[in-house]
């Protein structure tokens, strides 16, 4: 008996034990842990940023100066990542046909193949946010409810309710983004074009994002009944009431007039 109860009493018992439940606690958690929001984006290779480095000596050096460290004429990209990149030059925003109160959306002149050695480029002179994967763009993924209620926390006071766009001060605006593609308006996000702010992952959540893209697809430029009166909320529809309403009033009291006398 004596035997037996040394053997239970073993003083390398707590070591084995402590080895068997941090075991058994990194089991549960390699099996619990939640899949990551998506993979990584994939490195581009050196290939594309030598193509990339002479289609911007070629394009973008002009203004952005070689090695993209800024003039007078543009700011230095270092740093701004290959989203920026490709929101930019993926919307025909960039190279600059004039300079204006802000760029604006034109036809592309690079190839898909092309913006992406230029971002490769772009973002071997310094860390910053990658363009997003596919899966984080998927808007089937994405709660419109709660994309709705962040929009118009965040949003809505320049791109209106609804995402229909409106004026901004000093000639510049809010685009329209019922057209642009979910992975431009998921970048847009990230690094904040034109007068846009920034909305990093600790501003609005990845998952967020896409919350909001999933509310922007599903309003598409569709209006659920009656006059859309260019989407642009409370404005028009004041002035709507006010023109109509002011009208059918004069237009009463000038027939009530008509009739008493």
């Amino acid at each position: 008996m004596k035997a037996l109860a040394a053997r239970r009493h073993d003083r390398r018992a707590p070591v084995v034990l402590l080895l068997l439940a941090l075991l058994l606690v990194g089991g549960l958690y390699a099996a619990l842990q939640p899949a990551p929001a998506s993979a990584a984006p994939q490195a581009a290779s050196a290939n594309d940023v030598t193509n990339g480095e002479k289609l911007f000596a070629a394009n973008c050096a002009t203004c952005h100066g070689m090695g993209a460290t800024g003039t007078n004429a543009a700011p230095s990209l270092v740093g701004v990542g290959a989203a920026a990149v490709d929101f930019q030059v993926g919307t025909g925003r960039m190279p600059l046909a004039m300079s204006g109160p802000q760029a604006q959306r034109k036809p592309v002149v690079f190839t898909p193949e092309q913006i992406s050695q230029l971002a490769a480029y772009v973002a071997s002179l310094g860390p910053g946010p990658a363009i997003p994967t596919a899966e984080q763009v998927d808007a089937s993924k994405g709660d419109p409810a709660n994309g709705m209620a962040i929009f118009r926390t965040n949003c809505a006071m320049c791109h209106n309710a609804v995402g229909a766009g409106g004026a901004l001060s000093q000639g510049k605006f809010a685009p329209n983004l019922w057209s642009t593609s979910n992975t431009h308006l998921y970048e847009a996000m990230l690094t904040g074009p034109q007068s846009m702010p920034v909305f990093n992952d600790a501003n609005i959540t990845p998952q967020e994002k896409r919350d909001i893209i999933a509310f922007i697809r599903q309003q598409g430029g569709t209006q659920p009944g009656g006059l859309s009166l260019g989407s642009l909320g409370p404005v028009t529809e004041g002035l709507w009431a006010w023109v109509v309403g002011i009208g059918l009033l004069i237009g009463a009291a000038v027939w009530i007039g008509a009739k008493s006398s």
